[in-house]
């Protein structure tokens, strides 16, 4: 696969649907023009190597025309939440060397207003009023300038939350090593896309690598419908319409999707199906049972993360067998348990879950060597902070978490941002974010507060938090305590925290 392969569909099929999003229709034909415009653009407001634009990632066609546009012109696209404040996208956009933004309408007045700050090139509006911005449409009549055949490749970074309180950048592992070219690179990513031919369903938000990988399916020439904000109803009439035949779902969905009354549900055929890849959180044995019944042997789950890609992965078939695994490590990678010391444990023994990777292919950060570092246990060893064991056969089990980290509806959560703002406020003495169980998204924050005199009101604690940060990265509840619990060297027990909430040992949902 290759630009050609998009450029030769526009041709032999013109009208036939590429992108389907809650405002309409897409044709290959409006794709190959509209990405090769923008593409023109992007190189004039970041023409050098190493400048990015950030696409705010509202779900609609024009956020995958613009990575799109990205891969084709070799300018890098950060992937950018649309759900963030001004100071976090200024944040993330000084860290990635974003020079221009195209943002929809929900990210628009922080995306402005970051911009100003920064004094970006340029800020491009879609779907809403641009106000002093430019308007999408006016970059969609550009004129169409070659693409230079040695520009370097540029793969987009997503970015993740922080354990200490800053988020980082991670550029997208749809390729083992990276192509020299983009043209190269461009190729590289539409031909390694692991759905099935047919249209593809993108339902989480289209900031997350999940979702994402759309953009690999749409870049081989096949088409994708866009779910503007999910809606289990509306999915299961998507699917059916379009006989979709393959999607990306976190448990959060599969657990709405079975809310549905069975008559709802038993209105729309699904038979289309041929993949529903699964990541993000451990799903409940329970739920992934009803939906494999109900979907069909079709559930292959990834265990990974965007800094590294998945590295382990199990079908429907094998997890029946093998209940509560998420499957064998992926090539190129080995899985390995180790103690504290990074010594290998035998069979069946509980410990820190690690992988080893070749050169190259191990977990690494935009910019940041030192967290980089710290997600190595030993050299060539990682870990993305799980604690579980391997069976006889190389399944893998999670039992537990070691890094502190909330997986709250298939989105890491790193609770240090939400304590970092709320140990500011004048009336918390101190503060620990954890995780507890929640019914909907599998973990919830909860923030557990020691005031500094009589408590504050929680509302005010959440204003507090939501005036600084995204809304999804504050806590849900708030619980006022008298004191935390911190181990010798004054660290916070998050573990045990966390344990009375869980009514077992294990303190982490599935």
């Amino acid at each position: 696969m290759s630009w050609k392969s998009i450029t030769e569909h526009a041709r032999s099929a013109p009208d036939s649907p590429a992108i389907v999003d809650g405002a309409g229709t897409l044709t290959w034909r409006e794709v190959a023009d509209q990405v090769a415009r923008v593409a023109s653009r992007f190189l004039s407001v970041a023409p050098a190597p190493g400048e990015r634009v950030a696409v705010v990632g509202d779900n609609a066609a024009a956020t995958l025309v613009a990575h799109l546009a990205g891969l084709r012109a070799g300018v890098g696209t950060v992937a950018t939440s649309r759900q963030l404040t001004a100071a976090e996208m200024a944040d993330q956009f000084t860290d990635a060397g974003v020079m221009a933004v195209v943002t929809g309408p929900i990210g628009r007045d922080a995306a402005t207003e970051a911009a100003a700050r920064l004094g970006l090139r340029a800020v491009v509006v879609h779907g809403a009023d641009a106000g002093r911005a430019e308007r999408w449409p006016d970059w969609l009549a550009g004129p169409v300038e070659g693409i230079p055949a040695d520009r370097p490749a540029s793969p987009p970074l997503v970015y993740t939350s922080g354990t200490t309180g800053r988020a980082r950048g991670t550029e997208v592992r749809w390729t083992g090593e990276r192509p020299a070219t983009a043209t190269d690179y461009f190729d590289a990513v539409s031909s390694g896309s692991h759905f099935p031919t047919g249209p593809h369903l993108v339902v989480g938000p289209l900031q997350h690598n999940g979702p994402l990988t759309a953009l690999r399916h749409l870049a081989a020439a096949e088409p994708v419908v866009v779910l503007s904000r999910f809606d289990a109803e509306e999915c299961l009439r998507l699917i059916a319409r379009h006989r979709v035949a393959s999607t990306v779902m976190v448990p959060t969905h599969f657990q709405r999707l079975l809310a549905l009354a069975p008559e709802t549900r038993e209105r729309y055929d699904v038979s289309s199906l041929r993949l529903v890849s699964h990541t993000g959180s451990a799903c409940p044995p329970e739920v992934k049972r009803a939906m494999i019944e109900w979907f069909g042997p079709v559930l292959v789950e990834a265990y990974g993360a965007s800094e590294v890609g998945t590295v382990a992965r199990i079908d429907s078939t094998e997890w029946l067998a093998h209940l509560g695994s998420v499957g064998k490590a992926a090539a190129p990678f080995e899985a390995v348990v180790v103690d504290d010391d990074a010594t290998p444990l035998p069979t069946g023994a509980v410990g820190h879950l690690a992988f080893r990777a070749p050169d190259g292919n191990g977990v690494r950060y935009h910019a940041d060597p030192e967290k980089t570092r710290s997600a190595y246990l030993a050299p060539g060893l990682f870990t993305l902070g799980d604690v579980g064991y391997l069976d006889a056969d190389g399944y893998i089990f999670i039992t537990d978490r070691s890094a502190d980290m909330v997986v709250s509806g298939g989105v890491n959560l790193y609770p240090a941002e939400s304590e970092a703002v709320l140990t500011e406020h004048p009336d918390v003495a101190d503060v620990a974010v954890i995780g507890v169980p929640d019914k909907d998204l599998g973990e919830a924050l909860r923030a557990l507060v020691v005031a500094t005199g009589a408590p504050p009101d929680a509302d005010e604690l959440d204003a507090f938090c939501r005036a600084r940060l995204a809304g999804y990265k504050c806590p849900k509840s708030y619980e006022f305590v008298s004191g935390l619990a911190r181990n010798a060297m004054g660290k916070l027990d998050k573990r045990f925290l966390r344990r009375p909430y869980w009514g077992s040992d294990r303190t982490i949902t599935g």
